[in-house]
């Protein structure tokens, strides 16, 4: 059912406004709605601009946030090379839709002059023609949030001046996607996994802009031609308050016994001397083909933001090969030196933690601890 109210909701993408004047009485909004925990991508909210006129009878939401789930779609993603485009939808299925997830809507009437209305109309009919409506998506910089704002930057530049003062906080992008995702851990674990040190740049007010509420807020703090930008705020619908059921699937249970079956484990094999290697083969090829991954993210593709990922410390790819030699006896000098190095660096990495350039997800502490542990009982017992 979920999946038909959203292809329902995408194929309305395909209504595109005329070319044609809008009346004096035309009114031009900023569209903001709440976050909805059903989905990673939706927890941080999403923003749009609504265009209308009782006069000519249009009212249209236009909106940067919609994509295409064909055969492009999933050989782009992994890529790096995301491509998003401006859908134009009837306004109340568009408002209707958010309001059925529960989500809140508010709507920010703007200030604008018949001349900056009609600009602005003309601006969003040709950026949502085929040949026009897609551009290639950044989770950060260029998404259905920065293209609301940046479409009054473009059209109308050092007219529009957003003050900043009302941010008091010093974010960085981590820092800020993770309070949107406190309901969904395992959806913060991934990211802060597969995103490198990109992600704990310090924000500038401007920048905050990535989210939908800092457009809100960026919004409200606005002024064009040294008027506030925002002549009236309206709160369409408010999201009703939900009760967050206690999962005990989340990172903290599911690591911390994965710690204590390490311990277990490892006591055992040094009370009989000896390896259970199926544990470690499966463990060591787990992080290592992960390692992998997180590389070719890093140097293969266009996500930017996967750079320079300090998740390769404790995910190292050469886990991979070792896991093979671990089967080979002959091998066994090596490996001893390889896993005292691996569990080195395990420790190194638990006791630089807090230092570390690239905020490390916490959750990943147990984790690594028992990485440690298995590296230095391999290398005990190989070099008996």
């Amino acid at each position: 059912m979920k999946k038909a109210i959203v292809a329902v909701f995408l194929l309305l993408s395909s209504i595109t406004s005329a070319q044609i004047p809008i009346s004096d009485h035309a009114e031009i909004s900023v569209i903001t709605c709440g976050p909805y925990q059903g989905e990673v991508y939706s927890a941080f909210g999403h923003s749009a601009i609504r265009i209308y006129d009782p006069l000519t009878g249009q009212d249209l939401a236009y909106n940067y946030g919609t994509f295409d789930f064909d055969a492009a779609f999933y050989l782009n993603f992994p890529r790096g090379n995301l491509l998003y485009k401006l859908g134009v939808y009837p306004y109340n299925r568009f408002r209707d839709f958010y309001i059925s997830q529960n989500r809140y809507v508010h709507e920010q009437v703007l200030n604008l002059s018949s001349t900056q209305k009609q600009k602005v109309f003309d601006y969003l009919s040709r950026n949502a023609q085929p040949e026009n409506a897609t551009y290639r998506y950044d989770y950060f910089y260029n998404n259905c949030a920065t293209k609301v704002r940046d479409v009054f930057v473009e059209l109308f530049h050092d007219s529009v001046k957003f003050d900043g003062s009302y941010v008091t906080t010093n974010y960085t992008i981590r820092d800020l996607t993770g309070l949107y995702l406190k309901q969904q851990t395992w959806g913060e674990l991934g990211i802060d996994i597969c995103l490198g040190l990109p992600m704990d740049k310090k924000l500038t007010p401007f920048e905050y802009m990535f989210l939908p509420d800092y457009i809100e807020s960026g919004f409200d703090h606005a002024k064009i031609d040294g008027h506030p930008i925002v002549k009236a705020k309206i709160s369409v619908y408010e999201a009703r308050s939900e009760t967050i059921p206690f999962s005990f699937f989340n990172p903290w249970i599911v690591f911390g016994l994965f710690l204590v079956v390490v311990i277990v484990i490892s006591l055992n094999d040094w009370k009989k001397k000896r390896l259970t290697k199926w544990f470690d083969i499966v463990l060591f090829s787990i992080v290592g083909i992960i390692g992998i991954l997180l590389l070719l993210l890093w140097v293969a593709t266009d996500h930017q933001a996967a750079a320079k990922n300090f998740n390769l410390l404790w995910a190292i790819p050469t886990h991979a090969v070792a896991v093979i030699l671990l089967l080979k006896k002959q091998y066994d000098s090596f490996l001893k030196k390889y896993f005292i190095v691996a569990g080195i660096i395990s420790v190194a990495t638990l006791l630089s933690w807090s230092f570390l350039p690239q905020q490390l997800n916490v959750f990943l502490v147990p984790f690594v601890v028992g990485l440690g542990i298995r590296a230095f009982i391999i290398s005990k017992e190989l070099n008996k």
